[in-house]
């Protein structure tokens, strides 16, 4: 209570601060704050106060401030600004963030932005911004510090020296050694380029063959790679061996997480990027809207195979009480399958073709956990109401749609991938749509076969 008195007190003096123009005092303010505190107090501002709160810091303190923002909240806030503001902001951000940021931002608003930046500055990021934000070149930091292979240590020290003030925001923990043609032949360890004879080499210091990534390397091989090498980071090449940048073992971890939560946020409906509930409440609630209005069809249909066997479950009115646990336990067992071929998708251990593979594999699994589900729960059904020919129906229905379930969860990422579909998104509701018929239709069908026997 005591934390979100004070946030709000925080919030109040600061949208002050920013009323009155006092610069000072919103920075002290800001500077007083943990970073995700931070970024709570200047997410509840209006749009107009946060735009102006962002005019009226010095620009790397309002790039400080946007580096810890959401994304979403990032961008709406440069868009927020004139192009001048938001490219003195910009420029002050880390270039991968910054290529994370126009990529988030309207065409037209980054073109202005990249416009009022100087031109050099505004090629390289757009260079930057061309690569896949889940690829090395997407994730790879342009703040690094290279030297050419004739140089002396000497010479490499008084050239750090002389830059002391641009390198002093680089995670610098290697000098890179290039040659003519800026391949990269080798890195050099700060502690070996202190220790060493100032008149020798660098190319008699340097570790040969250093360990790299490629520019168009994927998260999953990123994330071998730094699983084999305990590095904080590795050198970005491209396709000729030319260094391109850094990437940091944390960048990778980042997005990672990122792909996790996107995953997730698909499979849950919430559709068309990410959500916060600061966001505008229309445009919130026509993206869930996008989910929810196609899964009332789909349980439309499961429930109309329910009203076609009425007559069976007005008789026997147990049956209603074990239909929707069937149908739970066949999505769980469904979904189960589904994880596992999204994760097969993303490693490439499986291809869409690899349908006959995925459904082999599949079917022992269903066969054992179907006849070990519906057994229990054909026990249980058994026991409650003393019918051993209603727990026969019940378990067979169980045990049937488990298998049908894993078969169809299994395959449903890989037709989905075929036909250029997002299976994260579309596999959940499709998979519940079939279990939740198949296992009604199953249950009412045995139990309408059995029916003497249940009354």
């Amino acid at each position: 209570m005591t934390q979100d008195v004070d946030a709000r007190a925080a919030w109040d003096a600061l949208e002050s601060l920013v009323e009155a123009g006092d610069r000072a005092g919103a920075e002290a303010l800001l500077d007083g704050l943990e970073p995700l505190e931070s970024v709570r107090v200047v997410a509840r501002l209006d749009e107009d106060v946060r735009a102006r709160l962002l005019a009226l810091l010095a620009p790397e303190d309002a790039a400080d401030v946007i580096e810890h923002m959401p994304d979403t909240h990032a961008a709406d806030a440069l868009e927020s600004l004139s192009p001048e503001e938001a490219a003195r902001i910009l420029e002050e951000l880390p270039s991968d963030a910054q290529a994370d940021l126009l990529g988030d931002l309207d065409d037209d608003d980054a073109e202005k932005i990249l416009a009022a930046m100087q031109p050099e500055d505004a090629r390289e990021l757009r260079e930057l911004a061309a690569y896949d934000e889940d690829t090395a070149g997407g994730l790879m930091l342009t703040e690094y510090v290279d030297v050419p292979a004739r140089s002396t240590v000497d010479e490499v020290i008084d050239s750090i020296r002389a830059h002391a003030t641009e390198y002093a925001s680089y995670d610098i923990q290697y000098v890179y050694v290039v040659d003519e043609g800026e391949r990269l032949v080798g890195v050099l360890r700060l502690r070996d380029l202190l220790m060493a004879p100032r008149n020798r080499k660098v190319e008699s210091v340097m570790l040969r063959d250093p360990h790299s990534v490629r520019v168009d390397d994927g998260l999953d091989e990123l994330m071998h790679f730094f699983e084999e090498h305990h590095f904080f980071g590795a050198p970005v090449l491209d396709e000729h061996g030319v260094l391109c940048g850094v990437l940091r073992r944390s960048g990778v971890e980042a997005a990672l997480a990122e792909q996790s939560d996107e995953t997730f946020r698909r499979t849950q409906g919430i559709v068309g990027g990410e959500e916060l509930r600061s966001m505008k409440l229309l445009l919130r609630s026509r993206r869930r809207l996008a989910w929810l209005s196609v899964n009332i069809l789909l349980n439309i249909a499961a429930a109309s195979v329910i009203a076609m066997h009425q007559d069976t479950l007005e008789a026997v009115i147990a049956l209603a009480v074990f239909l929707p646990i069937i149908s739970d336990m066949s999505g769980c067992s469904g979904n189960q399958a589904v994880a596992v071929s999204l994760r097969e998708l993303t490693l490439g251990t499986i291809k869409p073709s690899d349908l006959r593979p995925v459904l082999l594999g599949e079917v022992g699994l269903g066969l054992l956990n179907g006849l070990a589900l519906g057994s229990l729960i054909g026990v249980v059904a058994w026991a409650w109401q003393g019918n051993g020919w209603l727990g026969l129906v019940v378990g067979a229905a169980l045990a049937l749609n488990t298998l049908v379930a894993v078969c169809i969860g299994g395959a449903i990422p890989l037709l989905l991938r075929r036909f250029g579909k997002d299976p994260a998104l579309a596999a959940g509701p499709i998979l519940t749509t079939i279990t939740d018929m198949c296992g009604f239709f199953l249950v009412l069908t045995l139990a309408s076969l059995a029916l003497t026997h249940l009354v």
